[in-house]
């Protein structure tokens, strides 16, 4: 049985804001796959050997204006999906990816482009079989930041000039991040869980969808 793509492997994802722990959850579920005998590969957000390196030497130059901030995360995931992705969902892989479509979905509506415009741009992208969602407050996302990364420039929305200040910036993009998440929650049947829960949690509700996907015997 082929799934919402039409290729025999499985699409999972990982959505959510900026520090809601994503990149834990992804290696979690990779080894809860793999011990469970089935191929797995993860694909992350900005990872594309062509491009990757252009979109951190423009952003380091501060070069990035918001059509040529989305044009290029764009390529990054088309260079992503031709070369690994797709292979590897026709080789039969369970593919687990941290963030997807809905991130460019989410920041280029935040930086002022029409959804629409963002949707057309990536109607080539394979439908998930799964899209988990995990969801935590800004105040929250405020600290885990500070205490691991710090407020990014981008990440904050400075370039599009929400404020002088890094903290009320961070607030503000994040928290209109999160609406335009709760917009598509339901377009797209997000599974949602709560981000603070522990990681053990979060990763053992995660892992039970799985297993329900994987006991209906629909991966090849």
């Amino acid at each position: 049985m082929y799934q919402n793509h039409g290729y025999p492997g499985l699409l999972i994802v990982l959505e959510g804001t900026d520090g809601v722990g994503k990149s834990t959850q992804v290696k979690l579920l990779k080894n809860y796959i793999e011990n469970k005998c089935y191929g797995c590969m993860l694909s992350e957000w900005k990872t594309s050997r062509l491009i990757s390196n252009v979109i951190n030497e423009a952003k380091d130059r501060n070069l990035l204006n918001t059509t040529t901030f989305s044009l290029l995360y764009a390529a990054d995931y088309a260079d992503r999906l031709e070369n690994n992705i797709i292979p590897a969902l026709k080789a039969g892989f369970i593919v687990i990816l941290d963030r997807y479509i809905y991130t460019a979905f989410v920041r280029d509506s935040v930086r002022g482009h029409d959804i629409k415009w963002v949707k057309k741009l990536y109607d080539f992208a394979p439908e998930p079989d799964l899209i988990f969602y995990l969801d935590v407050p800004v105040d929250t996302l405020i600290k885990r930041m500070i205490a691991s990364t710090g407020l990014d420039f981008y990440e904050s929305g400075r370039d599009i000039g929400l404020s002088t200040d890094v903290y009320n910036s961070f607030e503000i993009y994040q928290k209109r991040c999160i609406d335009e998440y709760k917009k598509l929650e339901k377009e797209y049947n997000f599974i949602k869980i709560n981000g603070e829960l522990s990681k053990e949690e979060i990763h053992n509700k995660i892992a039970a969808k799985v297993e329900e996907v994987l006991n209906l015997g629909i991966v090849k």
